[in-house]
């Protein structure tokens, strides 16, 4: 009830404001100004608004008064229909890059039902993408790649939703593990306990010098439900994973590294622009090429060393008559650039 009339005090505040702009708007610093100052005050106010937006062609055809009426609008639409994951396709040259971004920063990208939901849809979006080569995994939220399970949410949970909920994400992050492209997670900040069973679910892994990381779960007397207990030792080892998932004490990107948790170690800030320059890379190279070599080390490291090569045998038969090894040959006959088509 508290938040209900907040929004509504919030939201009469804003009306008056814009009266207030539209009354001024003879004033070319006051036009400019007031779309700012609603657009700022209004983010992250609501979760739902039933106006539709005005057409561009409309907004542009009144006057000032009511230009100032139609930025307000779309502001408010804009902001108060927020997803907590978001997906956005690059274009021209890193056309087949796609972005996954959490953006939860209320709950610093704490995963709840609906958090879950929408890495389920994100997943099927990008799973029925073929255009798609390689996905970054990243955070809008300064300081934080994901702070883990939504507690609060949790407390309100009786023990088969409980259940069902684990369940469900340790699904999710399966199938990002079964991604057919590679997946590259961004960390700048804290990954905690589902958020580092997100990192784990990755390909690969890159942190700046400000990553925290932790699977605290004992610590609150259960253990990591989303894939925790055996993606950590099969990356860094099985008595390192004890220890950390024993104890439950956080560790730095410097530790990270070390363990070989992590691929690289930037300063600060610069992890996005490090995993994006190896995003580059892959999406240079063959895409069949690509999903076949990931096919073969995943399934080959879990089957002994002669089934593992014949994994790897069965996987470059799916190459070997394609028209992208016919192009990369004579691209290299040629001295030029290949142009893969993932044909």
């Amino acid at each position: 009830m508290r938040h209900v009339q907040t929004l509504v005090s919030l939201r009469r505040r804003l009306l008056r404001l814009s009266s207030s702009a539209i009354s001024s708007s003879s004033s070319s610093s006051s036009s400019s100004s007031s779309p700012r100052l609603l657009h700022l005050a209004i983010a992250g106010a609501s979760r739902s608004s039933s106006h539709a937006p005005i057409p561009t062609t409309t907004a542009s055809a009144v006057g000032p008064q009511l230009r100032h009426r139609a930025i307000f609008r779309r502001s408010l639409i804009l902001q108060t229909l927020p997803d907590p994951v978001r997906i956005e396709k690059l274009s021209d040259s890193d056309s087949g890059i796609v972005e996954l971004k959490l953006e939860r920063p209320e709950a610093k990208n704490a995963i709840g039902k609906e958090m879950l939901n929408g890495l389920r849809r994100a997943l099927d979006v990008i799973d029925g993408d073929s255009s798609a080569n390689v996905v970054l995994i990243s955070s809008s939220v300064p300081r934080v790649f994901c702070a883990g399970a939504d507690l609060k949410e949790r407390r309100l949970m009786n023990t088969s939703e409980v259940r069902l909920f684990v369940n469900s994400l340790r699904s999710t992050f399966s199938s990002f593990e079964a991604l057919s492209i590679p997946t590259i997670a961004v960390i700048e900040g804290a990954a905690l306990g589902g958020g580092l069973e997100l990192v784990l679910s990755c390909d690969l892994r890159i942190c700046g010098e400000n990553a925290t990381f932790s699977l605290p779960e004992t610590g609150l007397a259960i253990i990591p439900g989303a894939g925790g207990t055996q993606r950590l030792p099969r990356i860094v080892g099985r008595s390192v994973a004890k220890e950390l998932i024993f104890t439950g004490r956080r560790f730095d990107a410097i530790e990270a590294l070390s363990m070989g948790l992590v691929n690289y170690c930037v300063p600060a800030g610069e992890a996005y622009q490090k995993a994006l320059q190896i995003a580059r890379e892959i999406n240079q190279k063959g895409p069949l090429a690509v999903r076949m070599a990931k096919k073969a080390i995943n399934q080959g490291m879990e089957v002994e060393m002669p089934s593992a090569l014949s994994v790897e045998e069965e996987c470059y038969e799916q190459v070997l008559n394609t028209e992208d090894r016919l192009e990369g040959l004579a691209s290299f006959a040629e001295k030029r650039k290949p142009r893969y088509t993932g044909k």
